[in-house]
């Protein structure tokens, strides 16, 4: 229906449904021109031509400023260089050679992870430094089990508006970690994505690569019954069970992060942001001495789930409780809410990290080898006949 230049909507229109005068129309009419408005087609309105420029910076993402950041980001992986890398921060895509020297028959070994809701809580506390170190100590870790020595990193970080200090101590944690493994961070995505996250949070995922000789590689097939089982210490939850974790101690127990618990010696945040701790160097040094029939980075699905992943057909595994020091958090978060032991042992790592498989006959040779590295270790189980399962005892 037409009034003058006015058009409206017949499904909208109060004298075409038979039931209002169109007078309606006209006032809308009389309305949208006192605000200057154009006109209306079939009830949408064209918006007018802004007299300001509107630019990506007033969307929510400011190129100037991630460039900036990305300065600093450049700075900080430069230091984690090795001769292998053969490209520069910024490029396209990262260049890195294996060392053919090295390696006769080099496989590539990779895994990508990320640090999951541990993130809430560095949120919370305003403490990111630590998150990074996670990242890189836990996809270390996931390689190590197949022998591969860690070559190159990149990571990938997202948030809706880009906090440059943030961002760096997020990535300064990465490069530091990089660093002690040995590995080089030659490069990442830093993405902001106005009205996709919360103000204040930020996702983060990483990607590794690393390299193992052919006949070098760790796959489990040589395990057998009558070999055993010693355990890795681990610093805390690492970085896995703690949507439970959370549940339990923030909404069953009521703690705030600053709350200081006498069952656990220490403040709940502290306890909580504990850096998950890589392995890679005492691994090394168990590989070297040939003493590994099979390994397991004991993380989200606890013993139960990880360690039949590393066990061939024929075999299963034996562990026996009481056998290690249950750390004092994981003995707190199962008595604030009566949780059965089954759902501890696949939730959380109960203070073992890593699992190491042994021939017995290589027993006191790699005991020699955690001794002199200092590194404490614990007798947790036993290889037996059945089909790649853990049971405890």
């Amino acid at each position: 229906m037409s009034h003058g230049w006015f058009f409206c909507d017949p499904r909208l229109c109060g004298e075409a449904l038979g039931f209002l005068p169109c007078r309606t129309c006209y006032n809308l009419e009389v309305f949208l021109l006192s605000i200057r408005l154009p006109q209306l087609v079939t009830g949408h309105a064209v918006a007018q031509n802004s007299s300001k420029p509107i630019t990506y910076a007033d969307a929510g993402v400011n190129i100037d400023q991630a460039n900036r950041t990305k300065q600093r980001i450049k700075y900080l992986a430069h230091k984690t260089f090795t001769k292998g890398v053969l490209s520069e921060i910024g490029g396209f895509g990262g260049l890195f050679a294996v060392d053919k020297a090295k390696y006769l028959d080099p496989i590539l070994v990779s895994s990508v992870d990320g640090v999951g809701t541990k993130l809430k809580l560095a949120f919370e506390m305003k403490v990111h430094h630590t998150i990074g170190a996670d990242l890189v100590n836990h996809c270390v870790n996931d390689i190590a089990v197949q022998g591969a020595a860690p070559m190159f990193f990149m990571d990938y970080l997202a948030t809706g508006k880009l906090e440059p200090e943030v961002a760096e101590k997020v990535v300064e944690g990465i490069a530091d970690a990089c660093k002690h493994n040995g590995c080089a961070l030659i490069g990442g995505e830093t993405a902001e994505m106005p009205g996709f996250y919360p103000e204040g949070e930020y996702d983060l995922a990483g990607f590794i690569v690393g390299v193992v000789d052919r006949d070098r590689i760790i796959t489990g097939k040589s395990v057998e019954p009558g070999d055993i089982i010693l355990g890795l210490p681990s610093t805390g939850l690492h970085t896995n069970g703690y949507s439970l974790a959370r549940k339990l101690l923030f909404e069953v127990a009521q703690y705030e992060p600053e709350t200081y618990v006498n069952e656990i010696k220490g403040k709940v945040g502290n306890e909580l942001m504990k850096t998950h701790r890589s392995y890679w160097a005492i691994i090394k040094k168990l590989i070297a001495a040939e003493c590994v029939s099979a390994l397991a980075h004991i993380t989200g699905g606890g013993i139960t789930e990880n360690l039949p992943r590393v066990l061939p057909r024929g075999v299963s595994a034996v562990i026996e409780y009481g056998s290690w020091p249950v750390l004092p958090i994981f003995t707190h978060l199962q008595s604030l809410g009566n949780v059965p032991q089954d759902d501890m042992m696949r939730t959380f790592n109960m203070g073992i990290g890593m699992l190491v498989v042994v021939p017995s006959k290589k027993f006191k040779k790699a005991e020699t080898v955690l001794d002199r590295a200092g590194e404490k270790h614990y007798p947790v189980g036993r290889i037996v006949k059945g089909e790649r399962k853990v049971s405890y005892s």
